[in-house]
């Protein structure tokens, strides 16, 4: 059995969840589902990032402990992790006491092997990055993302970050799909390429953070500490754990582009510094903005993931945010799209399908699954398109292109659609023709059942509606082509439940 491990970036905690968190966590619970489905044994992780300055100034400015602070925060994504109906197998924390030892044991690990010393830093950083940046990276003032940055001096331990430039590209030329989509990882090159210097890991101005094993007037930097995480979370220090063992070099890592930087630069180089294998995969999505505008508590536009699923519907919501734009793309969230997204793929195509085909099986064969009768050349047609489509679905999917993945399935049901209203199965009834009636439902009740597990990773709650409608469980789930591909999957013995509307139409003038 294939091992696979996914990780989101562990959230940082100085507020509450929004859309772009929601964003990245749904595409990783997808991606896990659909490894699950593909029959392999696959770690989740997600969870957050609980140290540094921003952490300790916001609850300083709501005059609260840091770590009620911390736990607070942390409670909002582990709450949204249930409502998002995330299958995370572990939760990570930065500030638990294992997580601490993994930390101290890698920088002990990173000072044994000589790559970390003791020095002064001097030079421009961000608090809302949590981020350095040298002298022509600063515009205006400015960083490159837009955040504030102070003048920083301070005793500093550093890494020696430039030891690892060749190695790094050396790294990324042998392994060109380790940073998509493509642009990223000519940006994490060009960057490399430009030179690197050592990097400044150790704060001393406050004492959010975890100590610097034998110096305890240091704390470690923010982004040493987080990304140890993916370590931390499968067992190390203990590399011969059997879920170190069975789960290290992480699959995906999944990540939003400002922190692309931070995993396709100083990841790499912490883990060649360190002697242990990298990570396969790095995807990095891009952004959303809101109605056009940037998202930011100062315009009031930040989207809150359980409203948007309190009033559209948890489904709906996944799906949208991995059909509307390609993954790695920036994206615009309005409730206009996301209306125009449910009314057209889901309400009018899937939802529409699945109710006349149902309403057709209880009024002719009073809910019964029909058998196969007279299977013709439009038969085998359909199900050997569905079947090369299925495969296609599965490539876009592993590829993380989501939205392909998911124009797959409404082609899919659109092939469905134009099959019924070429065979005409309202006539077919009319005409008493009993024996091609059973064969036209049967062939449109077993491609809605492979379109039900096409769905189920992005749309797992609407997937097993349908699948209990039809007489099955979550068990009976699986991409293997003897079950995805098995158009006689259905039990003529069952009765076909009958199945509220899963995606009503909205009214788009709806405020």
């Amino acid at each position: 059995m294939k091992k696979i491990y996914i990780t989101t970036p562990i959230y940082y905690v100085n507020d509450k969840p929004h859309v772009g968190h929601a964003y990245t966590s749904i595409a990783c619970d997808s991606l896990s589902r659909f490894y699950r489905l593909m029959g392999c044994e696959v770690f989740f992780l997600t969870g957050t990032d609980e140290h540094g300055l921003k952490i300790q100034q916001s609850a300083e400015n709501k005059n609260i402990n840091v770590q009620d602070f911390v736990d607070s925060v942390s409670e909002n994504f582990q709450s949204l992790s249930s409502s998002l109906m995330l299958t995370n197998d572990y939760f990570i924390r930065t500030t638990s006491e294992n997580h601490k030892k993994s930390a101290s044991f890698f920088w002990q690990t990173l000072v044994d092997r000589g790559q970390i010393y003791l020095d002064k830093y001097a030079g421009w950083y961000s608090i809302r990055d949590e981020a350095y940046y040298q002298e022509d990276e600063i515009v205006d003032g400015k960083a490159p993302s837009g955040s504030d940055v102070e003048w920083v001096e301070e005793p500093s331990y550093f890494f020696r970050l430039s030891e690892w430039q060749e190695p790094l590209i050396k790294f990324y030329r042998d392994n060109p799909d380790f940073i998509s989509p493509k642009s990223r990882y000519n940006e994490v090159l060009k960057f490399v390429e430009s030179g690197l210097r050592d990097l400044s890991v150790s704060r001393t101005s406050f004492t959010w953070g975890i100590k610097v094993p034998g110096n305890e007037s240091h704390v470690m930097y923010v982004w040493l500490d987080a990304l140890v995480n993916y370590l931390s979370a499968i067992g190390y220090p203990d590399v011969s754990s059997e879920s170190f063992k069975k789960f290290w070099p992480a699959d995906f890592h999944i990540v939003g582009k400002d922190i692309l930087r931070f995993h396709g630069v100083y990841w790499p180089a912490f883990l060649m510094a360190a002697d242990l294998p990298l990570p396969k995969r790095l995807v990095a999505h891009g952004w959303w903005t809101v109605e056009k505008e940037k998202m930011s508590k100062s315009l009031g536009n930040v989207v809150d993931p359980n409203e948007v699923v309190s009033e559209f519907g948890l489904d709906q919501f996944r799906y949208f945010l991995l059909r509307e734009v390609p993954f790695g793309n920036d994206g615009d969230f309005s409730r206009e799209s996301l209306i125009a997204r449910i009314n057209a793929d889901l309400a009018n195509n899937l939802g529409n399908l699945i109710n006349r085909v149902f309403a057709m099986t209880a009024k002719n064969f009073d809910g019964k699954i029909p058998g196969y009768s007279d299977i013709l050349e439009s038969e085998h047609a359909l199900q050997n398109k569905i079947i090369d489509l299925v495969e296609l679905f599965k490539k876009h999917f592993s590829a993380t292109e989501f939205s392909k993945a998911l124009s797959v399935v409404i082609e899919i049901v659109s092939l469905i659609n134009k099959y019924i209203d070429t065979q005409k199965p309202w006539s077919l009834a009319k005409n008493e023709n009993t024996s091609r009636l059973s064969t036209v439902l049967r062939t449109s009740l077993e491609s809605i059942r492979v379109v039900s597990f096409l769905i189920y990773p992005v749309m797992p709650k609407s997937s097993l509606k349908i699948l209990e409608s039809l007489g099955f469980q979550e068990e009976s789930l699986s991409f293997s082509p003897e079950k995805i591909n098995n158009f006689n999957f259905l039990s003529e013995d069952w009765v076909v439940k009958s199945l509220d509307l899963l995606f009503p139409k909205i009214d788009k003038n709806i405020s």
